[in-house]
């Protein structure tokens, strides 16, 4: 990530973006939202796909940890304050007929969103996330507890340097299938070598609450947008029972319910293990929905 990325000022804050794909399409622009401690890249396999089937795409570097410009103390540094800088960008591009995809604490930002916003986007794809009280995961819970603290998070984050304990349980080890050591590295250098970006992710990890999270959840039901779940087989983080029971909440307004799509070999990251079915997933459920719209 050593080049710089457009910046965009919004009301929440200064973020950087990356976009793929033509300007000027006739397809609906689609917006991916990744989670915690990873940046674009996370979603460019995926983007560059969709780029390819004509798909305007549009991935912003939100504040939650691999971000190199600091949100700043006067921010408000939780997943709702996250989910505002989320609509903000959505609203300064005009993407209200896009599809939004989250994954991760991505997700878990998207429900806060559509908890203030239900249909700020026009159809959503959630890959394996944080849903209920699941927020996050185990060993992740644990491990987020202790970056709290000002005194361990640096020694944490520098800890992430050794390949060996990167790829690890702790690290990545969990959560995708075969791990880049370039890019896994990379995601922690701004925590790492900046203490603005450390204070912005001990605020933002001290905002996080299971139970919050699980009401929001739960208001899911009142979403009447199309929904889809596209999620990794494989996740021991985020289970298929975890996913299905995430998908039944949404109801639709036609009462069918979310489509809940499994993608084999895949684990948290399923964009990086799997991109291809992940990018088809993407298209078809976005064409399918588009079609409907214009019955």
């Amino acid at each position: 990530m050593a080049n710089m990325l457009p910046t965009v000022e919004l009301p929440s804050g200064a973020i950087e973006y990356a976009t793929y794909g033509p300007t000027d399409t006739a397809l609906p622009p689609i917006v991916f939202m990744h989670g915690a401690v990873v940046d674009h890249r996370l979603w460019e396999p995926v983007a560059e796909l969709l780029a390819e089937r004509g798909h305007r795409c549009f991935v912003p570097l939100m504040p939650l940890g691999s971000h190199r410009i600091p949100w700043g103390p006067d921010a408000d540094r939780s997943p709702r304050g996250a989910s505002r800088v989320l609509r903000e960008f959505v609203g300064h591009f005009d993407l209200s007929s896009a599809t939004l995809v989250a994954n991760d604490t991505g997700g878990a930002v998207t429900q806060f969103a559509l908890d203030e916003d239900p249909r700020f986007v026009s159809r959503v794809v959630f890959t394996n996330c944080d849903a209920f009280d699941l927020f996050p995961p185990q060993p992740f819970r644990l491990y987020f507890a202790l970056m709290r603290h000002r005194l361990l998070l640096k020694p944490l984050v520098d800890s992430m340097r050794l390949k060996t304990l990167r790829h690890s349980p702790l690290g990545v080890g969990l959560l995708l299938n075969d791990p880049d050591p370039g890019l896994t590295a990379s995601v922690f250098v701004p925590l790492q070598d900046d203490v603005r970006i450390r204070d912005d992710f001990k605020a933002f990890l001290r905002e996080i609450s299971p139970a919050e999270l699980a009401t929001v959840t739960a208001r899911m039901s009142r979403v009447d947008l199309p929904v889809r779940f596209v999620w990794g087989r494989d996740d021991r983080c985020f289970t298929l029972e975890h996913g299905r029971r995430f998908a039944s909440v949404f109801t639709g307004a036609d009462g069918e319910g979310a489509r809940f799509v499994e993608i084999a070999d895949a684990r948290t990251f399923v964009s990086l293990d799997q991109p291809h079915a992940v990018a088809a997933e993407i298209a078809t459920f976005t064409a399918e929905e588009s079609a409907k719209k214009l019955r």
